[in-house]
């Protein structure tokens, strides 16, 4: 199957295949079509509405600031900033700086990597956890430290961050129904 060129395209379509997101997400970059270069604010303004770049984004993005859509996905996978995937519903952040560490960071770290299956970057099975790595959170005092579901807690062990993962993976399953 081919696209249509622009010139074939009434002024408000947008490309094959339109949801209901693709066309929120038209009406976001028409919105700022006025604005000298406006492809990073749609784009942020895309990624803060739906909290990430939905599938369609290049496409209805390009469409709508007639602009290829290689320009579009440059930008996007320049900046680290954009994401592509929905985010996880849990972030585990274990902290791996020097004060950290040399209180047990690493094991922490080495527990849940094979406790989740998963190694830095990674997302569970079930997408739900994601697993980072955080060079200070300024907690220092009470290391090892690890962010979990958006909450800060210190002087961790092993067995505490486990309690800490099930629970906020609890909470995140009961969400996703």
């Amino acid at each position: 199957m081919t696209e249509r060129s622009l010139s074939e395209m009434p002024s408000d379509a947008t490309p094959q295949g339109g949801s209901p997101e693709d066309a929120h997400i038209a009406e976001i970059a028409r919105s700022r079509l006025g604005e000298p270069g406006p492809l990073l604010e749609v784009l942020h303004q895309v990624q803060a509405e739906f909290g990430y770049l939905p599938p369609g984004t290049t496409r209805v993005v390009a469409h709508e600031l007639n602009l290829s859509r290689a320009e579009v996905h440059g930008v996007i996978s320049f900046y680290a900033d954009f994401h592509t995937e929905a985010p996880p519903r849990v972030t585990v952040a274990i902290c791996r700086g020097e004060a950290c560490q040399s209180v047990g960071a690493e094991a922490l770290v080495n527990n849940v990597r094979s406790r989740l299956g998963v190694d830095i970057g990674g997302r569970t099975a079930d997408g739900l956890i994601e697993l980072e790595q955080i060079f200070c959170f300024g907690n220092c005092a009470l290391g090892p430290t690890a962010n979990v579901a958006g909450r800060l807690h210190g002087r961790l062990d092993a067995a505490r961050l486990d309690a800490l993962i099930d629970e906020a993976h609890q909470g995140a399953r009961l969400g996703a129904r």
